[in-house]
């Protein structure tokens, strides 16, 4: 996955981002409300180093405390200093806990030290640092002196001898703003955490999602042209067949480019018996078969619709027809097709299912259903059957080979790659002829079509023309 192809996924299944994000956000303010506010005071000291007036020992007295000045550092947490501080401010903590919450450095190249300490009050914060430089102070100036002059006034003492004196630059004051938590930075973090959690949200659920999501993709995937891109359209099911006013949707402007491209696609040899299909119910194979029939009809070519699927049969309804004589009917003999065969838009020949058989599988394999078929087409320029599908049963697989080839038919983003590839696979074994796939109710682009959609009246479709003309007719109506 390029980066382009990451910024498609995670523009796709925004909802999840967005999602992640709004939880970054409420973790960032979750966080600054229930963290209690930590205030830092700072002061800090000079060490002096008392030395002669010539300038050789003042250099040897700035070069000694700044090699010092580091080991001082680590001695402002000790105890012998916070466990004085503790008792003289009588502090609700402890020495080691105290000790936590000190923090000093030394610059380099500076005899400085800066002594920070955090606490919840503000205040407080503020009398224990200028309590820990006091103290801190009168440990390193007693740890300078020399043994031989410790006295029982230990601060007496230190001062007298020690080589070294800790001085207050600057005092600590009440700080007014907290240090923690930062609201800003929080958000920030949570905004930012949020969004790449939802990136790669989007990015794992993509690559566990099977599903096809482009007319490219599942070319390469079966090494079938797609011969059309079907737009989803959300009044199919009010209006499965595109007449009328719907006529010049998008949807209907599809169906016209499949069939165009299902006509150049076999230039030399053009198939009229073609039975549609797909892997799974529910993916729009009958929808796509009646409006093909439909499209091949308004253009002039003569086109009679067969519904082959005999366990699910949906044409009649479609075009509101009658159901009860059809397919079956012919097939056992009962009657011939001319005689159930009924009229639709446009002067479509439909031929329904008929009533419902024991053995679906039996009938449509049989050598009848060929004849049936052979019969149909000398007597219409193309035949379309609309099949059952591939992997619940096995009565396409038999029917397939006694057409002149077979449109699949795959719905965008709800079946797999293992479910086309088992069902090409299928109609392969079985030597059927697979013409191309149909990419159905995929996601409209953003913006629409523009303003093509309504670009102008179609033409009225021509009237049906005779036998000898099919093949010119079949040409014409295709480049409509």
């Amino acid at each position: 996955m390029d980066l382009r192809g990451f910024l498609t996924v995670v523009v796709r299944r925004w909802p999840s981002c967005a999602v992640c994000l709004l939880l970054g956000a409420l973790a960032a303010w979750a966080v600054n409300t229930l963290t209690t506010p930590v205030y830092e005071a700072r002061t800090q000291l000079f060490v002096a180093t008392h030395t002669g007036p010539d300038t050789m020992q003042l250099n040897q007295g700035q070069s000694f405390s700044q090699a010092r000045v580091l080991s001082y550092a680590n001695i402002v947490n000790t105890r012998q200093v916070t466990e004085a501080v503790v008792k003289e401010l009588r502090l609700p903590t402890t020495p080691d806990e105290l000790a936590g919450r000190i923090r000093a450095e030394a610059p380099v190249n500076t005899v400085l030290i800066d002594i920070t300490v955090s606490d919840t009050d503000p205040q407080r914060a503020a009398r224990t640092a200028n309590a820990v430089a006091v103290r801190f102070g009168r440990v390193v100036e007693r740890l300078e002196t020399p043994p031989t002059v410790v006295s029982a006034d230990v601060t007496a003492a230190a001062a007298a001898v020690s080589p070294v004196t800790l001085g207050v630059t600057q005092r600590a004051t009440v700080p007014s703003v907290p240090v923690s938590p930062r609201p800003l930075i929080n958000f920030g973090v949570g905004l930012i955490g949020g969004l790449l959690l939802g990136a790669a949200l989007a990015a794992l659920r993509e690559t566990l999602d099977t599903t096809i999501k482009t007319a490219e993709a599942l070319g390469e995937l079966t090494a079938l042209p797609p011969l059309a891109t079907i737009p989803f359209d959300g009044d199919a099911q009010a209006h499965p067949v595109t007449v009328g006013e719907a006529a010049h949707s998008p949807r209907a402007e599809a169906f016209r480019r499949l069939r165009t491209n299902l006509q150049f696609a076999q230039v030399g040899e053009k198939p009229r018996i073609i039975s549609v299909t797909s892997s799974l119910p529910g993916e729009g194979k009958t929808n796509t078969a009646a409006n093909l029939a439909a499209s091949l009809a308004r253009a002039g070519v003569s086109t009679c619709l067969v519904d082959a699927d005999l366990r699910r049969p949906c044409v009649a309804r479609t075009f509101g027809l009658v159901q009860d004589a059809g397919l079956t009917s012919v097939l056992i003999g009962h009657a011939s097709a001319a005689d159930v065969m009924q009229q639709a838009t446009a002067g479509l020949a439909v031929l329904t299912s008929g009533p419902m058989p024991p053995n679906p599988t039996e009938l449509l394999s049989s050598s009848r259903m060929g004849e049936v078929l052979r019969e149909l087409a000398d007597c219409y320029e193309v035949v379309i059957v609309d099949t059952a599908p591939l992997l619940p049963v096995a009565d396409t697989v038999g029917l397939a080979p006694l057409t002149e080839g077979t449109l699949l038919v795959v719905r965008a983003s709800k079946t797999t790659r293992d479910q086309v590839r088992t069902a090409v696979d299928s109609l392969r074994n079985v030597g059927a002829r697979p013409l191309g796939a149909v990419f159905n109710m995929a996601e409209v682009p953003k913006g629409g079509y523009g303003s093509y959609g309504t670009y102008g009246e179609l033409p009225a479709p021509r009237p049906a023309v005779r036998r000898r003309d099919a093949s010119q007719a079949f040409d014409t109506g295709a480049r409509g």
